[in-house]
């Protein structure tokens, strides 16, 4: 009898335990992530991406951009997310000085500090494979293909039709077009004639950027000329140097940057790094070499901010407000009707 009081005593104390425990089991399983792809929830779509297949919510409200690149795509379709990773590329597009929380450096987005955001969507390049089985775990994640910035129109399609915006992208590209086609009914057919030149100075390094470089598919679509040294395609470019959008450039071959304008890029991600990248600037135009360039001798040449190796719509509009400044100065002061 006694045996028989002991079994109920320890029945009557286990069982509130293991309805506890079971309960405890079935809210972290409501808690962990579902998988990205599987059987879909009616309120999300499923995208296929760079790191696989996710279930996409059809609305969100806290979108987190791993990036500045989803950041501007985002900020172009009239998106806000409420967090991002600090860059001096947004110090430099009014447009993309929003109070979204910094969740790390770009290109090393802080896990911990996304997962405190609880986001209900991440978006990001594709450079962010190496972490999306953790960022996956977080909330639903999306990677774009990101080839080079040259393919930006792409990506920011591809970005617009993940996210239910694809009609907002088509508008924006379109504005975009209408601009192309006002600067090019001021600059007229004289534009052609003209070469571009847009180089960008590392603190150890000059680089050229070429044809299919961010800037220079914003150039092309003027219809701007560019010396021939940067006017090689992604592939050529990959094969001779090794990279699709810019070559290395020695001090020796100074005169392959030379042109009817050279656009100077200097800035950095640190503030050490943009001084010796400005120390660099002042050397080179000490530099007989420089100073024998046709634009340097007749003042045609423009430090820009970082948005010119932008990678996006809003930084495609910044380029073509300096163009419309810049080019149509030219054209009146150097070139007769």
């Amino acid at each position: 009898m006694q045996l028989a009081c002991f079994r109920q005593t320890i029945q009557r104390w286990l069982r509130p335990w293991l309805v506890g425990l079971i309960s405890l089991c079935l809210v972290v399983a409501c808690q962990s992530p579902s998988p990205q792809s599987g059987n879909p929830s009616p309120d999300c779509q499923v995208v296929n991406h760079s790191a696989g297949e996710t279930c996409i919510p059809k609305t969100f409200e806290r979108l987190v951009t791993l990036d500045s690149v989803s950041f501007e795509y985002a900020i172009a379709t009239e998106l806000q997310p409420i967090g991002t990773p600090s860059s001096n590329f947004r110090t430099a597009l009014p447009a993309l000085q929003t109070e979204a929380a910094n969740i790390g450096q770009n290109g090393e987005p802080n896990l911990e500090a996304i997962l405190q955001l609880k986001p209900d969507l991440l978006v990001g390049l594709d450079s962010h494979g190496a972490t999306y089985a953790q960022l996956s775990r977080i909330a639903p994640t999306f990677l774009l293909k990101f080839e080079h910035s040259g393919r930006w129109k792409q990506v920011f399609q591809n970005f617009g039709e993940a996210l239910g915006k694809a009609d907002v992208v088509a508008e924006k590209l379109a504005a975009y077009d209408q601009r192309v086609q006002e600067l090019q009914n001021r600059l007229g057919d004289r534009r052609a004639d003209l070469k571009i030149s847009v180089i960008r100075l590392y603190p150890d390094s000059t680089t050229m950027y070429l044809q299919d470089s961010f800037c220079g598919t914003v150039l092309a679509d003027v219809g701007l000329g560019r010396p021939p040294a940067q006017a090689i395609d992604a592939a050529t470019a990959q094969a001779q140097f090794g990279n699709p959008i810019q070559a290395v450039l020695s001090e020796e071959l100074l005169s392959q940057i030379d042109g009817d304008v050279i656009f100077v890029w200097t800035g950095e991600n640190t503030a050490t790094a943009d001084a010796e990248a400005q120390e660099k600037l002042a050397a080179l135009k000490k530099n007989p070499l420089w100073q024998q360039l046709r634009a340097v001798q007749q003042g045609q040449v423009y430090e820009v901010p970082s948005y010119w190796i932008g990678s996006g719509p809003v930084a495609a509009d910044a380029i073509l407000d300096d163009l419309f400044t810049h080019l149509t100065d030219f054209f009146t002061e150097n070139i007769a009707p």
